[in-house]
């Protein structure tokens, strides 16, 4: 069982993700989420999922329930924390409140902290005189040394008060993993607040209490959480706490090197999910999000890049944020995978989030591999399989007959033009009709052909159009090898029939 005396250092290395659920789980989360798994793993640590949710009016179950499902899709694991048996919890801060009360109260005791009984419209007057007198915006200290017997007055009377620390006036420093030393003049902070009563502990307080009874050792988090660890410093000075190592890393940027929004492509973790990434792909991004390890090599699976982690390559300027970039790991992702492999990923993707659903139901495996294997090359995203080779699974395509003009044609020469390409597929035997001998056939046609000699566009594009009903598609060969010798007359018949409709 847990002993709070029992020095940390005898626990090994133990990190924290303590997201809030108080919206859905996002990249920066996940990033940090990462990072911490990715250096327990590397230490032979601890991995603990905390969550902070003490906001009563915004945290919602669904938000927890999404970022469980998120740190599973990524393969991020947890040691310790919902769903975990763990020496350490409750991990849910709601289940804590008597923890915080008794520390709340010690500090309360000794003097350390004080109840403030300011209203907004003072907290807002004292704000603007110190700016118009061109001082930092802080608390005046109006409460700091209110007589006993007031205090206990106004509370009796049910005054809203709100519970602040007794900053000391001095420098705090601190050595940051990645950013070297930091420091901070606390007399620019001012009284912060720590709790808005004995029930209700605010952020930078029960974060201190849970890294301490949790035997935290570093904490590894964003960089917008850099101007809390003074104060935090400064409640586990107060109240005889170790402090943890720190570790920053850096914002998330879009493009322009603005904070990173929505407008950028950031979204919940779970629409990549929904858009066909892959996990492993999603892991390699956000891992090169601030970090890179020795050497030119930038594919990396999960197990790769616990061997590589070190916390003392990670970058202190920002990452930036693109989606070509993400783009490009899912696409180098997916060629690393079987075509039975694929087969597996692409299937599950189409049932779970596609608005067919069952559109490959009637093809065989085999089939369908032959597919794949073809489109591999071009897919970016799980979801590309189907934009790109639906035509593979429908009956009957239909398409602007415009398409079938190549650049060099006139619309009258289409119709002969596609009656010689049946007149080529017809001739190829059944059982030879493989690509091989589909684009020895043509060739030997065109190169008979003083017209097609001199640009076969003018007889490979009707036909390819024919087959895909596309503008864009994989050649016309391997096409017609998938589709077979009767499903490849049949669709430039259509095409024929279009011409005259």
């Amino acid at each position: 069982m847990n002993d709070p005396k029992t020095p940390q250092s005898l626990f090994g290395p133990r990190v924290r993700l303590a997201p809030s659920p108080t919206g859905w789980f996002h990249v920066g989360n996940a990033r940090t989420g990462l990072f911490n798994y990715l250096f327990a793993r590397k230490t032979g640590g601890t991995f603990v999922l905390r969550v902070e949710d003490t906001d009563k009016e915004r945290s919602k179950k669904e938000y927890e329930e999404n970022m469980l499902e998120g740190l599973k899709w990524l393969g991020v694991e947890w040691d310790e924390g919902p769903e975990k048996d763990g020496s350490f919890g409750p991990y849910h801060q709601s289940d804590r409140i008597e923890i915080y009360k008794e520390y709340l109260s010690q500090l309360l005791e000794e003097g350390k902290a004080y109840y403030c009984f300011c209203t907004p419209e003072e907290l807002e007057a004292q704000r603007e005189d110190m700016i118009a007198r061109g001082m930092p915006p802080k608390y005046s200290g109006k409460c700091r040394d209110l007589p006993e017997n007031t205090v206990k007055e106004y509370l009796a009377q049910g005054k809203p008060s709100v519970i602040r620390l007794k900053m000391p006036k001095k420098v705090i420093k601190f050595n940051d993993i990645i950013r070297g030393e930091v420091e901070f003049n606390l007399d620019l902070i001012g009284d912060t607040v720590i709790a808005k009563s004995l029930d209700e502990p605010l952020y930078n307080f029960a974060v201190v209490i849970d890294d301490y009874l949790m035997k935290i050792t570093h904490v590894i988090r964003g960089e917008d959480h850099i101007s809390n660890t003074p104060k935090q410093i400064v409640i586990q000075e107060l109240l005889g706490l170790p402090t943890p190592n720190y570790a920053h890393l850096p914002m998330i940027l879009g493009p322009d090197r603005s904070k990173l929004s929505s407008r950028h492509g950031a979204m919940g973790l779970n629409e990549y999910k929904k858009m066909g990434y892959l996990p492993e792909a999603m892991n390699n991004f956000l891992a090169f999000l601030g970090w890179h390890p020795l050497g030119d090599k930038e594919i990396f699976n999960l197990e790769e890049l616990i061997d590589k982690f070190d916390l003392n390559r990670v970058q202190k300027g920002g990452a930036i944020f693109e989606i070509k970039r993400l783009d490009w790991f899912n696409a180098q992702h997916l060629k690393t995978l079987s075509v039975d492999q694929l087969f597996d990923k692409i299937g599950e993707y189409i049932k779970t989030f596609s608005k067919t659903p069952k559109i490959l139901d009637n093809y065989s495996p085999e089939y369908i591999k032959k597919v794949i294997e073809l489109e591999t090359p071009r897919l970016t995203k799980l979801s590309d399989f189907l934009e790109f080779s639906e035509f593979f699974f429908q009956e009957n395509i239909d398409y602007p007959k415009e398409y079938l003009k190549w650049k060099t044609m006139e619309e009258i020469e289409i119709p002969t033009s596609l009656k010689d390409c049946l007149a080529v597929l017809e001739k190829i035997p059944e059982k030879e009709f493989n690509k091989a001998k589909i684009e020895t056939s043509f060739y030997n046609f065109i190169s008979e052909s003083y017209l097609y000699k001199k640009d076969k566009g003018r007889l490979l594009w009707p036909l390819r159009v024919a087959l895909s009903g596309k503008k864009a598609s994989p050649g016309p060969f391997e096409i017609a090898e998938i589709l077979g010798k009767e499903e490849s007359i049949k669709r430039v018949n259509f095409a024929l029939s279009k011409l005259n409709s």
